[in-house]
């Protein structure tokens, strides 16, 4: 699901837990996490929104949650920021924090 700086705030309220990539066209590690991003999505579909934001496109939301470097994965529960992630990760991992946070 793409967020943008104008759907952020109410994907975090409205959802129990979110999984957020900022991200951009230019950044080569982003575009090699991008396969893992879409394959959790489709996985956790109907439990967790699996979001992607472009900083590119979307400045403000990057400035706002202090996202510095990119790929950065944040995950969030009842809207609150839960765990920060930057870098690579394989699938695995992230399947496990989202596990953990469903429960």
């Amino acid at each position: 699901m793409e967020v943008n700086d104008s759907t952020l705030e109410k994907t975090l309220k409205d959802n129990k837990v979110v999984l957020l990539d900022f991200w951009a066209e230019w950044c080569g590690p982003c575009r090699m996490l991008s396969p893992t991003i879409q394959a959790l999505e489709t996985e956790f579909k109907d439990k967790v929104v699996i979001g992607k934001l472009n900083i590119t496109e979307n400045p403000t939301s990057s400035t706002k949650y202090g996202v510095r470097s990119i790929p950065t994965v944040i995950i969030y529960k009842n809207g609150k920021e839960m765990e920060r992630l930057v870098g690579i990760r394989e699938k695995s991992f992230y399947e496990d924090k989202i596990n953990y946070y469903l429960n």
